[in-house]
């Protein structure tokens, strides 16, 4: 195996964990709200919005997996 096969392998296997993790951690994050929400609805107006930025700051780790694999397929 040559430097960009290698390369290629590297990025999939990157796609592939950022995916998954983003999903696993959204999914944990969106459950959590969902059974505080049950327990304190008077509450729901402030944990939404914590919900929206941990999304952002969930999504935005896996958009930087998949540029930095890109660029590891380019090399």
């Amino acid at each position: 195996m040559d430097l960009q096969n290698l390369g290629v392998i590297a990025a999939g296997i990157a796609f592939a964990g950022a995916a998954i993790g983003g999903g696993i951690g959204i999914g944990i994050m969106f459950s959590q709200f969902l059974a505080g929400m049950s327990r304190q609805p008077e509450l729901a107006g402030k944990l939404l919005g914590r919900v929206f930025l941990g999304m952002a700051l969930i999504e935005a780790t896996p958009i930087i997996v998949i540029g930095m694999a890109f660029v590891l397929m380019n090399k």
